[in-house]
Formats: structure tokens, C-alpha cells, sequence
């Protein structure tokens, strides 16, 4: 089978507090069409056969702001939005040129993103979330899971566990699929985390990742979810600190309204680090069949 791509494609490879990603200028749209850049994507992003990613991010021309992505996650479905990859995104843009001011404005299917670079750090503001939902009691795996939910440009479902061991022990892999998988979330599925509030300004996060089907590093989304949840419960206050599974730190920055029912939020936004791994080409040989 032909690659979906040309003979090499230059790339950065980076990581956002330990979710890892491929980027590509794709301007000039050398890799044009929707199948066959979802095709690079489950290639490209396979551990040991290619670079090996949790996604592919391809910066595309916008007419209004400075550019827009396509994100599809390692298993090729493309998703509205990624915490953590817009702001390796926006990172990659500064350093390519494509925003060198250091401020930008980027479209997502989620919506515009605002990005401040800041050295190795990026901070975003992130589209309002919506569809916040307190006191889920789902059935499934013959347990019962008591779940809050939020969309912060995907659908995150969190259970928050009394005890860091508690948040140790659990099965995240093994709930996390038939959470994600459960028929309350269809047809789209959902992200879910395990959370642990260990004060008001911090909690530690482990989630399971839909797309990449598994528990990831870190989750720039769940993060936020997971923060304005617990704050909707009264358990947080801005700026919260999110310990991720790479052993980095998130921070989550938003305002609360509890005139509301349910509670809404404003100037959301997330920082962390976006750092750059390498710079190389991929070789088309690598995106072959076998």
C-alpha cells in the first residue's frame, strides 16, 4: 500500500506533561483529505513500528486566525479538542513561525483556542465547557460508580476516590473502557478519570483516554474537567494544581458562577509545559502496510 504521505515529511515530535504527539506543518496540504491523514495518524503513531504518539496534530491555513488543526487520536478518529496537544500546537507554531509573536488564536472543532507562549510553558484559554452533570450512579463490570461529567471540548466523566491509595489501586484501564464504552455516553463515548481532591487548590488525576484507548500520562481536558467538577462541588478554588500521572503538575485557572444551575464557568484556561522532544523526518517506508 502507497504511504498517505510524501517520501519524508518533516516533523516535530513533543510532549505536554507526558501526552505525546507528532506535529506537521501541513500549510501547503502535502498530506490533503481526511483518510489519508487518519490513515498517517494510526501509523505514524504505532510504539515500536513508527515514532509512536498518543496523536497527530496537522497545522492547516485558517482565514480569521492564525491556523487551524486537525487532531486525530492514535487510533485515527479525530478529536474536537486536547489540552495538552494544544498546547505543544501552539508551541510548534511559535517556533515555525507560524505565530511568532507568542500570542495566537487557533481553530479547533471545539472552537477558537487562545495560547500565550511562555519559555517551555504555554498557557490556553479553552472554549466554556458545557453539559456539567453532578451524581451520575452508572451500572457496569457489576459495580456501581457514582460520576460527574462535563464537556471541556470532549466529554469527560471523573469519579473523585477518598484516598491517594484509593486512586492507586484503581482499575483504571478496566473501568475506563466500559465507562467509556457505556451506553449512557453513546454514541460518542467519553473520556474518564479518577480523581483524588487533596486540598483546595490540588488534586492528583489518573485518566483513561478515549482514542488512545488506554490510561495516558496526563489529560490537559480531564484536568480541567476534573478541576471545575470538583470546584462545582465546592472542594476547589482557582488556580487548582493537577498532579498527572507523569509526575507534572497542570494548572487549572477558571471563574465560577453559582447563580447558575448548574453551576457555569468562565476564562478557563490551562498551562503546562510543551516541550520539544525532536525534530527529524519520517520516512515513508515506515507508513507501509506489514
Amino acid at each position: 500500500m502507497e504511504s498517505p504521505g510524501v517520501d519524508r515529511i518533516p516533523f516535530f515530535k513533543m510532549t505536554g506533561s507526558g501526552n505525546d504527539f507528532i506535529l506537521i506543518d501541513n500549510r501547503s496540504r502535502r498530506i490533503p483529505g481526511r483518510e489519508k491523514q487518519q490513515e498517517l495518524a494510526r501509523k505514524a503513531c504505532r510504539g515500536k513500528l513508527s515514532v509512536g504518539a498518543d496523536g497527530l496534530i496537522l497545522i492547516e491555513n485558517d482565514p480569521e486566525v492564525d491556523f487551524q488543526w486537525r487532531f486525530y487520536n492514535a487510533d485515527g478518529s479525530e478529536a474536537e479538542m486536547c489540552g495538552n496537544g494544544a498546547r505543544c500546537a501552539a508551541r510548534f507554531a511559535h517556533l515555525s513561525g507560524i505565530a511568532p509573536r507568542g500570542e495566537m488564536a487557533f481553530r479547533t472543532l471545539a472552537g477558537i483556542i487562545e495560547a500565550e507562549i511562555r519559555g517551555e510553558r504555554v498557557k490556553i484559554r479553552t472554549t466554556p465547557p458545557h453539559g456539567l452533570a453532578a451524581g451520575l450512579e452508572l451500572q457496569a463490570l457489576g459495580r456501581s460508580f457514582a460520576l460527574d461529567f462535563v464537556n471541556t471540548g470532549v466529554p469527560h466523566a471523573v469519579q473523585f476516590v477518598e484516598s491517594a491509595d484509593t486512586l492507586e489501586a484503581a482499575q483504571v484501564v478496566e473501568w475506563g473502557r466500559a465507562l467509556r464504552f457505556h451506553p449512557h455516553f453513546q454514541p460518542a463515548g467519553t473520556n474518564v478519570s479518577f480523581a483524588h481532591v487533596r486540598d483546595a487548590h490540588r488534586l492528583t488525576l489518573r485518566t483513561y483516554e478515549r482514542g488512545v484507548e488506554g490510561e495516558t500520562l496526563a489529560c490537559g481536558t480531564g484536568s480541567i474537567a476534573t478541576a471545575l467538577l470538583a470546584a462545582a462541588r465546592g472542594w476547589a478554588e482557582s488556580p487548582v494544581d493537577v498532579l498527572t500521572r507523569s509526575g507534572e503538575t497542570l494548572t487549572i485557572y477558571f471563574n465560577l458562577c453559582r447563580s447558575t444551575s448548574p453551576a457555569s464557568f468562565t476564562d478557563v484556561c490551562l498551562e503546562g509545559d510543551a516541550r520539544v522532544v525532536y525534530q527529524a523526518e519520517l520516512w515513508d517506508e515506515t507508513l507501509r502496510d506489514g
